[in-house]
């Protein structure tokens, strides 16, 4: 069962939350970054970014970037634009990307049910990625960006939560990216009673974005032994209902010897193909195509879809397998140069763009994994295919820190 608990999380002034809350620090290089919080010394992108307060050719990975962050999160607290809380609580975090919202609880989830796979994983982790959060953490001494969880949605709590929602929030401002962050805090005792024995009853949590930030957290957990730690990490769980699932797309850097015709005629035992397509499948086992300044629209055939295992009937897996690796010759796309993905969020206009700029032959637009597959595979002990789902709206870094 999930234990989830109240936590006293150090958080921005509320008229500060639009200047220092920012997105998390793995959707952006460095120097975009660096452009972000031009001008803003109140960004956190000082703290979780901390290289661009350095010379530009400093190694992102050495011991001055990460004791420059903690130095830039201590002048934050110390100038009180960061403040802790009183006392442990819970608290609502609803974000709104045009006609989505989503509401998640914000909570310390148990490291120990992470280890123990209550907290279930989809992903392989990088351990230079895993490196890298465990030394921001230790050098802070907190979790500053929240693991994303998900959770078969329960109506009992989706009830609490609609009534807390209509009170007066504690914090409510738009991003530059129009997506808008509201936080309502749960402080009273019976309410805090409600929302652990709700979540006492959930069987499972799921990862949904963060598997770095989580193994991560476990990591400094185990090393310390309990000593000096909560023995929690920091979490937004959400309704497996409202989540928002965008495409992974590919890019791929050549033909593979081929000429546009040559790779649609090797295509054909494959797909169902629509030679004057649309960029944006509309249904699962469709997938677009584009090359040649031409979308095509491929629909798998019959024979590759009717397979029961959850895994090898995902669009990744069958474009993989039936595809890159066959055709293009991608056996390992974590480590092949002739690929490359671009989140759903930047749409498909990027993929035609970084194709007709020469850089890319062809892209492939994906449909969305839904977050039902994601939920089977986890519970079967699955590991998805890299780069299978992208999900918006992100969390926002610093608009709840977890002192561990």
């Amino acid at each position: 069962m999930a234990t989830l608990k109240p936590f006293a999380a150090l958080r921005p002034k509320p008229e500060l939350a639009a200047q220092i809350c920012e997105l998390p620090y793995d959707v952006m290089s460095s120097d975009e970054a660096r452009a972000m919080a031009a001008g803003n010394p109140y960004s956190f992108l000082h703290v979780s970014k901390p290289e661009i307060d350095l010379p530009v050719d400093t190694d992102v990975h050495s011991s001055a970037v990460y004791a420059k962050g903690k130095e830039n999160f201590g002048n934050l607290i110390a100038q009180g634009a960061l403040t802790q809380d009183g006392q442990p609580n819970f608290y609502l975090y609803r974000q709104v990307m045009g006609q989505h919202a989503q509401t998640g609880l914000v909570a310390a989830a148990s490291c120990a049910e992470y280890l123990a796979n209550i907290i279930k994983k989809h992903e392989f982790t990088r351990p230079d990625k895993e490196d890298d959060r465990v030394r921001h953490i230790e050098a802070l001494n907190s979790q500053t960006g929240p693991v994303f969880l998900t959770y078969r949605a329960v109506a009992a709590f989706d009830e609490f939560v609609a009534k807390k929602t209509a009170e007066t929030p504690a914090v409510d401002f738009t991003g530059k990216d129009g997506v808008r962050h509201t936080a309502w805090t749960i402080s009273a005792a019976e309410e805090i009673s409600f929302v652990e024995a709700q979540f006492a009853q959930i069987p499972f949590l799921y990862i949904a974005d963060g598997h770095h930030r989580s193994a991560a957290a476990a990591r400094v957990f185990q090393s310390r032994h309990g000593a000096g730690h909560s023995g929690e990490f920091l979490a937004v769980i959400f309704p497996h209902n409202q989540m928002q699932i965008l495409p992974y797309n590919r890019v791929l850097k050549s033909l593979n010897g081929l000429t546009p015709p040559e790779l649609l005629k090797k295509l054909e035992p494959v797909f169902h193909i629509v030679r004057m397509g649309v960029p944006k499948p509309t249904a699962k086992h469709e997938l677009g195509l584009y090359v040649n300044k031409r979308w095509h629209t491929l629909t798998f055939k019959p024979k590759l879809t009717s397979i029961d295992d959850p895994i090898e009937k995902l669009d990744v897996t069958l474009l993989q397998k039936n595809v890159l690796a066959p055709i293009f010759g991608i056996d390992d796309p974590r480590t092949s140069k002739q690929i490359n993905f671009v989140g759903g969020i930047r749409g498909t206009a990027e993929l035609e763009k970084l194709v007709n700029s020469g850089e890319y032959a062809c892209a492939f637009s994906l449909f969305p994994t839904s977050i039902e597959d994601l939920m089977t595979i986890a519970d079967a002990g699955g590991i998805m295919p890299p780069k299978s789902t992208w999900f918006e709206p992100k969390l926002r870094d610093a608009m709840f820190c977890h002192m561990i």
